[in-house]
């Protein structure tokens, strides 16, 4: 049993960081609209196509010291660290949910709220090629796991519309664009993996954790609401607390209000 918990542990690990090497692909490329298959990876700096063994994930960056190999151009920290955060997430995932059909489910959501959250975190943008595809995954999914249909109905309507509606408020309020359509939809998805409970628990965490990082960046830079950090990075990580802890939370929750 132990033999079979540790063999399942490095497939988890070495799959979490060759995600992650692919993660990075949709993090550099989406946002620049281009295709996330072709051509093959490719030095940012002078377009030279990498060697199999120039793209083996963090090892490669900590060989060539984080340089290409033919221009000796500077490669972005930004590659190993999402490989690593990315390998992480999924141990993480695995030692919550353990080997089972639920597992692979959420860890393609993490994966997903990963990328979210580096794209929107660099270029202030939550794409929909990731978001619109993830809610109907979402939904498909529901029919055979948790949190089934109805609750992944609800909560698609639930996240997204809420979310739409503060969003409506606030721009008849002040004349300005509150939140972004990116946001709306992503909350959207996470409501379809997640079920309108969770949804409603994200939102919460997402609220909190926002204004108390907003409120300390605004004073430490002394601007405005515009130097805060986009609200789908917050989104990203009260997903990703609601998806391992949630339903925990949402029990104790109700038994202490019982």
């Amino acid at each position: 049993m132990m033999e079979s918990n540790v063999i399942e542990l490095v497939i988890v690990t070495f799959f979490g960081l060759a995600i992650g090497s692919f993660l990075n692909v949709v993090i550099h490329r989406v946002p620049r609209q281009q295709s996330v298959i072709s051509p093959a990876s490719r030095c940012p700096g002078c377009g030279a196509s990498l060697a199999w063994f120039d793209n083996v994930p963090v090892l490669s960056y900590a060989v060539l010291g984080g340089r290409c190999r033919a221009c000796r151009t500077r490669i972005s920290i930004r590659y190993p660290i999402v490989e690593l955060i990315t390998a992480a997430v999924f141990i993480w995932h695995y030692y919550v949910f353990g080997w089972t059909p639920l597992l692979a489910i959420r860890l393609l959501f993490a994966a997903s709220l990963v990328a979210l959250f580096a794209i929107d975190l660099e270029h202030h943008l939550l794409p929909d090629v990731i978001t619109l595809p993830g809610i109907v995954i979402g939904i498909v999914v529901s029919l055979f796991l948790p949190p089934g249909l109805q609750d992944a109905l609800i909560g698609t309507l639930v996240g997204g519309g809420v979310l739409w509606l503060i969003g409506e408020a606030y721009f008849r309020y002040s004349g300005e664009e509150g939140l972004g359509g990116g946001d709306v939809k992503m909350l959207g998805m996470i409501g379809a993996f997640l079920g309108w409970k969770l949804v409603i628990l994200t939102m919460m965490l997402s609220s909190v954790a926002g204004s108390v990082i907003g409120v300390a960046l605004i004073a430490w830079h002394r601007g405005g609401l515009k130097r805060a950090l986009p609200f789908g990075t917050f989104l990203a990580l009260a997903a990703l607390a609601a998806s391992l802890y949630g339903e925990r939370f949402v029990t104790w929750y109700v038994g202490r209000l019982g």
